[in-house]
């Protein structure tokens, strides 16, 4: 497992546009996924190509911050975010198809590789090779079912 990508879907009975405000609010993110514990936004304005933000959360037990930027964005359709830690480059995608009126699937791609700088691959890198995709996938498949929590239940998103 080189370079391994995982990808979740989920069916969420919500608007897109609930939904694309449920997953890019970063100040309301510890409200709405039980897995992160606080997040630092470091770029003022709307959410966009160049946000940046801080996220600390729990991953196989272990507290970890990572420091994310977003590289593309577009519009209540998908963003993608990117970090750099410990000698690995990680790309998150997030992709919203609203294919009937008030329900979105929220498409979730996740890969890590190592990245060029030649420094050992991170802690995140060894759990990912040891556990496997379906450890990643299966935290993925939470974050993804808060984010239907938060947004089906019909409070402030």
């Amino acid at each position: 497992m080189e370079n391994p990508e995982v990808v979740v879907e989920r069916e969420i009975a919500a608007p897109a546009e609930r939904v694309w405000r449920a997953i890019t609010d970063l100040e309301g993110m510890p409200g709405v996924l039980s897995g992160v514990d606080a997040v630092e936004v470091l770029t003022p304005g709307p959410f966009g190509v160049g946000t940046r933000w801080r996220e600390t959360r729990r991953m196989f037990g272990k507290q970890a911050t990572e420091e994310m930027y977003v590289t593309a964005c577009d519009d209540r359709v998908r963003y993608v975010a990117e970090a750099d830690n410990s000698g690995m480059h990680y790309v998150s995608e997030f992709r919203l198809t609203e294919s009937t009126p008030g329900r979105t699937t929220v498409r979730m791609t996740f890969s890590a590789r190592p990245a060029t700088t030649g420094r050992r691959p991170g802690l995140f890198m060894r759990l990912l090779n040891r556990l496997g995709t379906k450890a990643v996938a299966k935290a993925i498949a939470k974050d993804l079912a808060d984010v239907a929590t938060a947004v089906e239940r019909g409070g402030p998103v």
